[in-house]
């Protein structure tokens, strides 16, 4: 019988798991592992930095449902992706980081980089552990995997100590594991799902409202059973976070500027994968007497900060899906016009301030531009604060993950990795980056990462030289001690075109789109750098 190491066990567990890229930067403690994947197909793709590797993993995940993995080696390698695990955790994203670790003959003994890795990451992975046995590694991975898509999925780490990975073993002596995780969204109840159509169906202002825990939803075509529920029941329906792209950005009943608003006088709310976070005022933004029927997949996230009349532990997608044949909204006219009415007045106001000409360039008229050019056939990795908040509001986003933004962990850095895993998912797919200029600095150098692996994208910065959320927040409180909130308008343009990609500066809004173009057009990893005028305003993280 054929002997592999433990590296090509990993690489063939995960094969079965689906998996066909792993994101990694190159250490002595995983080299096994790396060469498992290349053995057995699986492609690698390698970064400047390990927090961008695990960012990556993160929307490789959003953008095909897989398990997205990422490879870290031993010590800093691993404490590198504590804060793209920590996103993955907060946007519920089924990512498995293999971790190196020192040999176990070296425990306690003050081997290379030797530390206790899992302890970490208890507070933001759904499972971590030790492997121990070589021989056991497919089961590790089929464990992991459990876990990383239990509930609504999150992410997970298995920590391998080198000899582990290292170690021969015979092929056919080893276990495979199959069917180890539920394959059957559940649905609801008889009795649950009449009680819930009837409540609907009584309605006079109801909303639907799908958030990221319907992006994870097992069910086999989420996004036919949310237009089939919103145009059965004749209700405004709006998405949040990963939830975006559900819809077509266009379709009649989503609303885009007016969640605020009908969420306040609803009646009835259907919340479908919702978190009544600091987004929602906690669920506060809701009409007090409104009834509110909860359907997620996690049970942790019923009745969190907001009651509900109606909370039920299951897949949002196929409840969604139950609900078309049973909900009618003939009587909801008025109520439909009224939030349409309200979306057009908001949407004048912002034309308007598109509208102008000129520089610095207005945060409106940006948004606009770079969402005209990217269309709706794009992905747009949104990178940034307020800048991400304006532009969300444009694009036109109609496919799940269309728009994969850093999500309520507020994480920035996430623009060239999440573009990066794009390209890997999707090479002919049209990538885009929308930055503010201080996540720029984050993770820009990855931009060395996208021109190396031939994936042309175009990333556009708004740069109007400050910590600009921030800066409103300092501004008004400690007006006379302002530090730390500027950083001038640098030329990240000119990094980019030194890296070997293409750049060019925009002071002018008429200058815009021609740039945006030629980058297009140059087929090189391409970068934007637009001066835009600053636009002060508080964020709701911070209470307003």
């Amino acid at each position: 019988m054929a002997k592999i190491h433990g590296g090509q066990a990993i690489a063939r567990a995960l094969k079965a798991e689906g998996v066909d890229t792993v994101f990694m930067l190159t250490g002595g403690h995983v080299l096994p592992t790396i060469d498992g994947c290349v053995a057995e197909g699986i492609r690698v793709v390698d970064v400047r930095h390990e927090q961008a590797a695990a960012h990556a993993a993160d929307a490789y995940a959003r953008l095909t449902g897989r398990l997205g993995v990422v490879v870290a080696t031993a010590g800093p390698g691993v404490t590198d992706t504590v804060t793209g695990i920590a996103n993955a955790w907060f946007a519920n994203s089924p990512v498995l980081l293999i971790g190196g670790r020192h040999l176990t003959t070296e425990d306690l003994r003050g081997g290379l980089q030797e530390m206790d890795h899992p302890r970490l990451f208890h507070s933001i992975t759904k499972w971590a552990d030790t492997a121990s046995d070589t021989s056991r590694l497919p089961e590790y991975i089929a464990t992991a995997a459990r876990h990383a898509f239990s509930g609504r999925g999150g992410p997970v780490f298995l920590d391998i100590p080198w000899d582990v990975q290292a170690g021969m073993v015979e092929e056919n002596a080893m276990g495979w594991p199959s069917g180890y995780r539920a394959d059957r969204p559940a649905g609801l109840d008889g009795d649950t799902l009449r009680e819930a159509a009837g409540i609907l169906n009584r309605s006079e202002r109801p909303v639907v409202f799908a958030g990221t825990g319907y992006r994870w939803s097992r069910y086999a075509d989420p996004t036919a059973a949310l237009a089939g529920l919103v145009e059965s029941l004749r209700s405004p329906v709006f998405l949040n976070s990963l939830a975006r792209g559900s819809l077509r950005w266009d379709h009649p009943l989503l609303g885009n500027r007016t969640r605020s608003e009908a969420l306040r006088k609803a009646d009835v709310v259907l919340a479908l994968g919702v978190d009544w976070d600091f987004r929602t005022g906690f669920g506060r933004k809701v009409a007090a007497d409104a009834t509110v029927i909860q359907i997620d997949a996690e049970p942790s996230r019923i009745g969190w900060n907001r009651p509900a009349q109606i909370g039920v532990v299951a897949d949002p997608g196929a409840v969604a899906a139950q609900l078309v044949d049973h909900v009618e909204g003939d009587g909801h006219a008025d109520w439909i016009e009224e939030i349409a009415a309200l979306e057009r007045q908001k949407q004048v106001v912002a034309d308007e301030m598109a509208s102008i000409d000129g520089g610095p360039v207005h945060p409106e008229r940006f948004a606009r531009d770079v969402a005209e050019f990217f269309g709706e056939d794009s992905i747009i990795a949104a990178d940034g604060g307020d800048i991400v908040s304006t532009t969300a509001k444009w694009l036109r986003t109609s496919r799940p993950g269309g728009l994969l933004d850093p999500g309520p962990f507020g994480c920035l850095g996430v623009g060239a990795p999440f573009a990066l895993a794009a390209k890997a998912v999707e090479p002919d797919t049209r990538v885009g980056i929308v930055y503010g200029d201080g996540s720029f600095g984050f993770n820009g150098m990855e931009y060395d990462s996208l021109i190396r692996h031939g994936m042309p994208v175009v990333g556009v910065v708004g740069n109007d030289g400050a910590w600009n959320n921030i800066k409103a927040i300092h501004r008004m409180l400690y007006p006379d001690r302002m530090v730390g909130a500027d950083l001038g308008i640098r030329r990240y343009d000119l990094m980019v075109e030194g890296l070997g990609g293409y750049g060019e500066f925009v002071e002018d809004a008429s200058e815009l789109r021609p740039a945006l173009e030629r980058a297009q057009e140059s087929g090189l990893p391409a970068l934007v750098n637009v001066h835009i005028a600053e636009q002060f305003r508080m964020s709701s993280a911070y209470g307003a």
